[in-house]
């Protein structure tokens, strides 16, 4: 009966085939959970994945805005070029980036510098990926070139090798050249720091962007947006069309294609032949700064720097190389090329600040038309003797400024307080910002009594008044603020907000947004009071007496008023010692208006280390004015005749 009875082994062998039904079941149980894990819930990502690894999506480059002046003439546009990009997780580095060195020409600097870069993105992006670890972005691109020539884009377009992309970006270019670079701007390439702070605006490395001035200011205007297409990859020329839409169909998601928006144009205040027209007549200055303003809307028709830059090269249109030593001499220059003299500098206004001191004297009382002062070649405060350009005995107020009497203004400071000065420069607009808004702008300085006490940590003195009645001292303006401040004596009191862009519009020209002038403040002012300013500022230049008659031209009839303003004797670096002379020598001022009745514009020139405003400032004034005449005629006469628009 021992047969009947379980043996041993067979119990342990049940158990054994429980255990290793169980590990099979529990492992049945973990594939089936993985594919639900893969197929379900991560089916959607994987989709995309794989789609990614067939499916390209190329850009396609916008066309930047054009820049046009007053009349139509383009300022800024583009031109066709192409730039390679590189994604180094992709790029056969033992056979595709050899060809791409010497189908590129790279010179032994640059393919090192690359080679490095690519390595290192190449490492980083294909690294094994810690636990927790963000996901690295392994489709990252690098700028190979930009603007290659044609015969290597043919190339790259025909072979297509693997992790290179070729894609269509305009080249900015400026047709004037250096004529308002300063205001227009220039376009550089965005840097990484520009990438983190324009995450989300659909900047990629190696586009470019505004760097200054309108480019910079109206950068999200004239960009516009990029497009983007979807490609299969690896479709030879043996399929037929047929298949290619099926599948194409079948892999590429919608939107297959979004088209490209072009940016908006501008259309500018400035008028680019009157920009020409100072440029021809401060050739024979080395360096200084006009501007010209509508009296009647504040709108700058020019705005003229020197000495300027080619925005074409330092934008890299002739080559990065080209723009790297462009920069290198620009900011090593002790002229200061690269600086906004009309707006990013604020210099001594001298004797062009004397109608605002007038104008607080007689609205306190404290002078009136007829007050007369002698003078003897200076006036006498103190221990100090403060001397005058001359020696002009008798003068009244008109006199005063005719001639530009210092001693008649140094009588002023000595009963006029300096808050006071400041408080009528700040109804004009110095010492604040204008609000222009295109480039940093200096504000300037109106020094109060306050600011000369924590300046100097002593008791105030009272010759610093003197020095501010005429427009020295610690008093700084920019050109642009007394051109405005010179429109509003020329207006009767309006200081306007500086304009220099007229209207956005579409491609096809159609008007999106006009700028109407705008008023910053209408300056309490007597009629009476301006009216007396503004005849003595008549009398500048008609006057044979006056400062600026000597440089007149016949049938101009200009207002203004000639300033020589004193610099800080200094040896700026990098300077020869045989030039310091000139960057010790005095800022010449011209600052008036046209027609001195009924007027229609403001300029002002500064030229800097210019000597004497009447000798330097005024022919250019009056050459760049009778210019202006001269295009209105012409265009007036264009207007009228036979068939004209």
């Amino acid at each position: 009966m021992s047969f009947l009875l379980q043996r041993s082994d067979v119990g342990e062998f049940r158990r054994r085939y429980r255990w290793l039904v169980l590990v099979v079941l529990i492992s049945f149980l973990g594939l089936i959970g993985r594919l639900v894990q893969l197929q379900l819930v991560q089916g959607d990502m994987h989709r995309a994945q794989a789609r990614r690894n067939i499916v390209r999506e190329r850009y396609l480059a916008t066309t930047r805005g054009v820049i046009r002046d007053a009349n139509g003439r383009v300022l800024a546009a583009n031109r066709p070029s192409y730039t390679v990009y590189v994604t180094p997780s992709k790029l056969d580095l033992e056979t595709t980036w050899p060809k791409l060195q010497k189908l590129l020409e790279l010179d032994e600097e640059e393919r090192k510098k690359l080679d490095e870069r690519i390595r290192r993105v190449r490492a980083e992006a294909l690294a094994p990926r810690a636990p927790g670890e963000k996901e690295r972005r392994t489709e990252q691109q690098l700028l190979l070139q930009y603007d290659v020539d044609r015969d290597v884009v043919a190339w790259l377009e025909t072979h297509e090798p693997a992790g290179v992309e070729v894609a269509p970006t305009p080249v900015r270019y400026y047709p004037y050249g250096e004529l308002a670079a300063h205001l227009l701007g220039y376009m550089r390439e965005v840097d990484a720091e520009a990438l983190a702070r324009l995450e989300g605006r659909g900047y990629r490395a190696g586009d470019r962007i505004g760097a200054i001035g309108v480019e910079r200011r109206w950068e999200s205007y004239l960009r516009g947006q990029r497009g983007m297409k979807k490609i299969l990859r690896g479709l030879r020329g043996n399929l037929s069309r047929e298949n290619v839409e099926a599948l194409e169909a079948k892999y590429l998601e919608e939107p297959r294609r979004i088209e490209p928006v072009p940016g908006r144009d501008i259309s500018l205040t400035i008028d680019i032949d009157l920009v020409a027209s100072i440029e021809r007549a401060m050739r024979g200055q080395l360096a200084g700064a006009v501007s010209v303003i509508d009296v009647r809307t504040g709108r700058i028709l020019a705005a003229f720097s020197k000495p300027s830059f080619d925005p074409n090269v330092v934008s890299g249109g002739a080559g990065v190389a080209a723009a790297v030593d462009a920069f290198k001499r620009l900011m090593s220059d002790p002229l200061k090329p690269m600086l906004d003299k009309n707006i990013s500098a604020a210099y001594p206004p001298g004797s062009t600040f004397k109608p605002f001191t007038a104008l607080a004297g007689l609205a306190d009382g404290l002078i009136d038309p007829d007050y007369e002062v002698d003078c003897r070649g200076g006036y006498q405060y103190g221990r100090r003797f403060f001397r005058c350009t001359g020696v002009h005995r008798h003068v009244d107020l008109h006199d005063a400024i005719v001639q530009s009497c210092n001693t008649y203004f140094y009588d002023l400071g000595a009963r006029i307080s300096i808050d006071r000065l400041a408080a009528i420069g700040l109804d004009y607009g110095f010492g604040i910002k204008t609000g222009i808004g295109i480039n940093p702008e200096a504000k300037g300085r109106m020094p109060t009594r306050a600011w000369y006490t924590r300046r100097y940590k002593e008791a105030f003195r009272g010759g610093f008044t003197l020095l501010s009645a005429i427009g020295q001292g610690a008093s700084t303006v920019s050109v642009l603020q007394l051109a405005l401040a010179y429109a509003a004596i020329a207006n009767g009191g309006t200081l306007y907000q500086p304009q220099v862009v007229r209207s956005i519009e579409t491609s096809d020209g159609t008007v999106v947004q006009e700028f109407p002038p705008r008023v910053r403040r209408m300056v309490d002012v007597d009629a009476e009071h301006l009216r007396l300013v503004q005849k003595a500022l008549e009398g500048v230049v008609k006057d044979r007496r006056g400062t600026a008659n000597k440089e007149r031209l016949e049938g101009i009839e200009m207002a203004g008023k000639t300033g020589t303003a004193q610099v800080t004797h200094v040896t700026p670096r990098g300077v020869d010692p045989e030039k310091v002379w000139y960057f010790n020598r005095d800022h010449a001022w011209f600052a008036g208006f046209w027609p001195a009745r009924a007027p229609e514009i403001a300029i002002v020139v500064l030229v800097e280390h210019g000597g004497g405003g009447g000798k330097n400032a005024v022919p250019v004034a009056m050459r760049v004015v009778r210019d202006w005449i001269k295009l209105k005629e012409k265009r007036l006469s264009a207007q009228a005749a036979p068939g004209a628009p």
